[in-house]
């Protein structure tokens, strides 16, 4: 180790190589790096997962978290996609509760801190993955390798493959599993420090509450049990110090001593072996009893390969997945918030010029495995297994080897694997400065990886900051992304921009002829466009498609009643209501339906239903108290208003339904209150003013009446029943005045 630290000492100045100043400069490096991020919107994910997330708020018993996955479904549903981490959504809702409410920069600054946190922590774990253990007399732990660890380190905070856990608020769950994961490290690591690293003792202890911290990272993200793999391979090679070609050159010669078997034995290797594969299996169990025994169903758009009838073509994409990944660790400038729908089409023959990417990845693989079993140097030995252990292990959940995943590539599952990416980078560079002279050379190209990196994550940083810059990124990177174009439509969309909105979802629908929530979005556009016709085929496309999309189905309803169709848009609606019982706008729209066909009962009975699913369902709540205000029922109408005010106490509207009809029921004092309450909440509704004065109107205070009868006609000049009551009341004035005269 003093020789691949000295190697890399043209590099690393001793200045920094106290373990405080080392540390200092690492996080300072993580921060800047992420700093632009802070003042960021909630993008992407984060809606899901945060803001529509029920187990953020108070009302929410917080029970309820260790029964609903991270977006907030109960993980007994057959939609739950059974990520279960309420460790991670609880300090979610610490966030929300400390900040008062969705303010989206506690939450990024909580990241950028938790990844700063863990760089600085990577400054211990890796002086012990390249230095190992080794205390002083007074029990400290050395670092034998404060160069190699503090570059490493350096690499790690800088890497930009980590932008989306650390600028996308839910890659708190990344950041949070590979907290608990690297203490859990080095509390293993501990177990042999009390004990004076003597051969064969260790503490049990510190094993146990390793486990146990292991089992905390999975609370946090699924990955972070992969933990105790780890650690299992620290203890074989470097407390153990197994050989492992050694190992294997004796089972193939039956040699019959094998005396590092009894060696380990007598270490007590064997023992935590136990202990760790007894808590990773008791762990794991308990995980698959609380997710309900099942796995998360995927559809093919969300990972292609894993749908692919042939086994060999499953395998070679699988492998082409592993490639794509790894070029993200060695080259971080094509990065995408989402590399599924298209991004990467499936390799079909071995004739596609992409099986290149394969060979190379696996040259890489097998020759650097090749370096760890059979090199004589027994340092170079470890840390090249370590580094591939570091790699591969917390990637093998992300593998689909085990079970299908919900992606193709995800940058966030690169966080941990990126940790022995940076350790082989290192040694790779310590090996290029020992068998050269141009020195100055690798130091020049260190020290540029760096900033070039540096630079690309305050860059990337800043397209986190909002969805429109995130999603127009992805636009170069994955133009055959159907995904990408719908949510750059989506954006538009809720920016008011219709024309250029329809663009993308049409390109969205070209690319995914089964994407039924773009022909869902483009339908709603086009109803509002009324373009009926064309809204009505791609909102049946998209119900013939997935036939329990409830959206779709309530969208194709409205623009069926647009069209008359009233039996069509009542079955429509009722198919949604079947497929989601709690649909509150659904039930809006078909009491809508019922109020057009005067079945005002059934109307009734349906805003009803949809404000017992939504007690703050504004629109329900008037239409109900217009409709019975119109049929004369205003006893039944003032009812229904107070329940109303009571529920939803500062929305404008309901006080001036109800005003309207208190002022019928000639209770005008209540009345004039509630108007005025409502005029100081909204100033610039004509027809408040307008009604208020035709309260004042019947009232008998007239000069009040012309002056809000102004005001509306000010704010809105083409009201004619407006101008029809003024020009009553001036009349009724001039004749006032008549009279006196």
């Amino acid at each position: 180790m003093a020789e691949l630290d000295a190697d890399l000492g043209h590099i690393i100045p001793s200045s920094v190589l106290a373990p405080f100043w080392a540390k200092l400069v690492v996080g300072f490096v993580s921060l800047v790096c992420f700093a632009r991020s802070y003042d960021g919107d909630f993008v992407f994910d984060d809606s899901e997962a945060i803001i529509n997330n029920k187990d953020l708020r108070a009302e929410t018993p917080l029970g309820d978290l260790w029964h609903h996955d991270f977006w907030g479904s109960r993980l007994s549903s057959n939609t739950s996609h059974k990520s279960y981490r309420p460790l991670t959504v609880l300090t979610f809702r610490i966030n929300y509760y400390l900040s008062g409410g969705f303010y989206p920069m506690s939450f990024h600054v909580v990241n950028i801190l938790l990844h700063g946190g863990i760089s600085v922590l990577m400054v211990d774990v890796f002086s012990v993955l390249f230095g190992g253990l080794q205390y002083s007399s007074r029990g400290r732990r050395l670092n034998l390798a404060p160069r190699s660890s503090l570059l490493a380190a350096l690499l790690f905070a800088a890497h930009p493959v980590h932008t989306e856990c650390v600028a996308g608020v839910v890659g708190r769950a990344d950041l949070l599993g590979a907290l608990f994961f690297l203490l859990s490290f080095l509390g293993y690591c501990k177990a042999f420090r009390e004990t004076g690293n003597k051969e064969g003792t260790h503490s049990t202890f510190w094993v146990l509450l390793s486990i146990v911290l292991g089992a905390v990272a999975m609370l946090c993200k699924e990955q972070g049990i992969t933990v105790l793999g780890l650690n299992a391979v620290f203890d074989i090679l470097v407390i153990g110090k197994l050989n492992v070609l050694e190992m294997v050159q004796k089972v193939l010669h039956k040699d019959k001593s094998l005396e590092n078997l009894g060696a380990l034995r007598n270490g007590g290797l064997l023992f935590r072996m136990t202990l760790l594969a007894s808590g990773g299996a008791g762990v794991l169990y308990m995980r698959w009893k609380i997710m309900g025994t099942g796995p998360p169903a995927f559809t093919e758009v969300d990972n292609p390969a894993s749908f692919a009838d042939s086994m060999l073509v499953r395998a070679i994409n699988y492998n082409y997945y592993y490639s794509l990944n790894a070029w993200l660790l060695l080259c971080p400038w094509w990065l995408c918030f989402d590399w599924s729908m298209g991004c990467i089409p499936l390799i079909k023959s071995a004739g596609d010029w992409r099986v290149i990417a394969l060979a190379a990845l696996w040259f890489c693989l097998i020759g650097l495995i090749c370096q760890a079993l059979c090199s004589e140097d027994s340092h170079k030995r470890r840390i090249l297994t370590l580094g591939l252990g570091f790699l591969i292990i917390p990637f093998l959940p992300a593998s689909n080897l085990f079970f299908r995943v919900g992606f193709v590539v995800a940058e966030r599952v690169l966080y941990l694997p990126s940790a022995g990416y940076c350790m082989l980078l290192t040694f790779g560079f310590g090996a290029l400065s020992k068998h050269t002279k141009k020195k100055k050379l690798i130091a020049t190209v260190v020290l540029g990886i760096l900033f070039i990196n540096m630079l690309r994550c305050m860059i990337r940083s800043g397209e986190w900051r909002n969805e429109e810059q995130l999603f127009r990124s992805a636009l170069s990177v994955c133009p055959l992304n159907a995904k990408v174009h719908y949510n750059v439509g989506k954006n538009l969309a809720d920016k008011g921009n219709q024309t250029a909105a329809i663009r993308y979802y049409r390109e969205a629908v070209r690319l995914n002829p089964k994407y039924v929530h773009a022909m869902n979005n483009l339908g709603n556009i086009l109803k509002e466009r009324n373009e009926l016709q064309e809204a009505e085929e791609l909102l049946s496309l998209a119900v013939q498609i997935q036939p329990d999309f409830a959206a779709a189905w309530m969208n194709l309803g409205i623009v069926q009643n647009s069209l008359k169709r009233f039996e069509a848009a009542e079955q429509s609606y009722r198919t949604a209501i079947k497929h989601r019982r709690k649909y509150p706008d659904c039930y809006y729209n078909l009491g809508r339906l019922y109020a057009d066909l005067n079945r005002h009962v059934d109307a009734l009975n349906a805003w009803r239903n949809a404000t017992v699913l939504k007690p703050e369902h504004s629109l329900a709540w008037n239409n109900m108290i217009i409709l019975l205000d119109n049929t004369g029922n205003l006893a039944q109408a003032e009812a229904v208003g107070r329940e109303a005010l009571e529920l939803i106490p500062n929305d404008h509207s309901l006080m001036f339904s109800l005003a309207n009809v208190l002022g019928k029921s000639q209770k005008y004092k209540e009345s004039e209150a509630l108007f005025l309450k409502a005029i100081k909440a909204h100033p610039n509704a004509a027809s408040y003013h307008g009604n208020l004065a035709v309260l004042y109107h019947r009232w008998g205070h007239l000069d009040l009446a012309k002056k809000h009868y102004e005001i509306s006609l000010q704010l809105d000049p083409t009201a004619s029943g407006t101008k029809e009551n003024y020009s009553l009341l001036r009349r009724k004035l001039e004749q006032k005045q008549k009279k006196d005269v």
